[in-house]
């Protein structure tokens, strides 16, 4: 029965091909298209994953991302002490700036003011330049992407110089980075540092990051906060939900990300002719028709394995096209962070196999009632 299905599968080739072109351009644009799209939500928290250390972020209760925060006050930095905290500190504060090139062209910035003393808050990777640099006067870090923005085509060295804010800044370091939501370049400097190469405002601190202690409760901890300095303290996953849920709330990210689930399910669905090439010459048709008297098959039992074994051949091709892509463009920094995940490859398993075999079991019911006459009609 399998053999007779296999052979009803490739009859045709024409359809063959059909069907299996199909599935592989579905699977291709479902992993693909999804795979970029948890690739740009993912861009929308590089900034809040990026920072390691803290076990909370402190910010103004008001806060809905983390692009929309309004500064904090000088006095919200010194909370009054608590038992269950190890540290209180890690001023950080992320504005977006203009630096000046030495050509005299503008770009904008991303600024990013970490703690002087601990420099928390600040990269993990360096790719040129040393972390303790920052603590020269007028120095920052960018980071490789950003680099290739601002100097394109220019090979990676130090030294540069920067006027933001009409003040000097020089490069002392290159770093890693989680490419943002905006992709624009960000720089690192000291809090003290950053309050020169910032807007001039009376508030710059966006953000109190805070270790707590082994052991201790953060829900606990983050209700005291609150009840302390009114204050919103959220860890970085809680924080890094709210930015997701911002985006696919109030930005074009949930309309297009649908969009494209429907352009690609239309692909993956095909016509029930494709799905199960019927003809009146396959031995079986026949043999049921004249009633031989053998036990035969239900009529279209194996057409679910015919539509099945084309499934996973076009799908076998679609991922691996897929992965093929992601591989390729893996070390161009401007697509960092997009890759294939095993969670979509399973997901685009799934939603193949469910929709060629939904399509394969709606073919059966035409020939379930398919009289035997009609199988030698014309």
């Amino acid at each position: 029965m399998a053999w007779v299905a296999l052979k009803m599968l490739t009859g045709d080739r024409s359809k063959f091909f059909g069907i299996v072109f199909g599935v592989m351009f579905a699977s291709l644009l479902i992993a693909h298209q999804v795979s970029i799209f948890v690739g740009i939500m993912a861009r929308t928290t590089s900034q809040i994953r990026d920072v390691r250390e803290p076990d909370l972020w402190v910010m103004d209760e008001k806060v809905r991302y983390v692009e929309e925060v309004p500064a904090l006050r000088p006095t919200d930095l010194q909370p009054r002490p608590q038992r269950s905290r190890r540290r209180l500190g890690g001023a950080d504060a992320q504005e977006h700036g203009r630096a000046r090139l030495s050509d005299g062209n503008f770009r904008q910035v991303v600024l990013m003011g970490i703690d002087d003393d601990t420099l928390v808050g600040a990269p993990t990777e360096m790719v040129l330049g040393d972390l303790a640099d920052l603590r020269k006067p007028d120095a920052f870090l960018i980071d490789e992407a950003g680099y290739t923005y601002l100097w394109p085509g220019q090979p990676v060295e130090l030294g540069k110089v920067l006027e933001m804010n009409d003040r000097r800044a020089v490069l002392v370091g290159v770093c890693k980075a989680g490419a943002p939501f905006v992709t624009l370049p960000i720089v690192y400097a000291r809090y003290s540092q950053a309050i020169f190469f910032g807007p001039r405002e009376r508030n710059m601190t966006t953000f109190v990051l805070v270790k707590a202690e082994p052991g201790s409760r953060l829900p606990e901890l983050s209700e005291r906060i609150y009840q302390q300095t009114g204050r919103k303290a959220l860890t970085t996953e809680e924080f890094s939900g709210h930015t997701v849920d911002f985006y696919l709330k109030f930005t074009a990210s949930r309309s297009t990300s649908a969009s494209r689930w429907r352009w690609a399910s239309s692909s993956a669905w095909p016509s029930r002719a494709d799905v199960l090439p019927v003809h009146g010459r396959e031995p079986e048709a026949i043999r049921g028709a004249e009633g031989d008297g053998r036990e035969q098959p239900a009529p279209g039992r194996h057409d679910p394995l015919a539509g099945a074994g084309g499934g996973v051949l076009g799908y076998c091709l679609g991922i691996g096209l897929a992965a093929l892509f992601f591989e390729s463009t893996a070390n161009v920094v401007a697509l960092s962070g997009f890759k294939l995940h095993w969670q979509v490859m399973a997901g685009t398993a799934a939603a193949v196999l469910f929709i060629v075999m939904l399509a394969s079991l709606l073919s059966i019911r035409k020939v379930l009632v398919l009289e035997a006459a009609i199988v030698f009609r014309g």
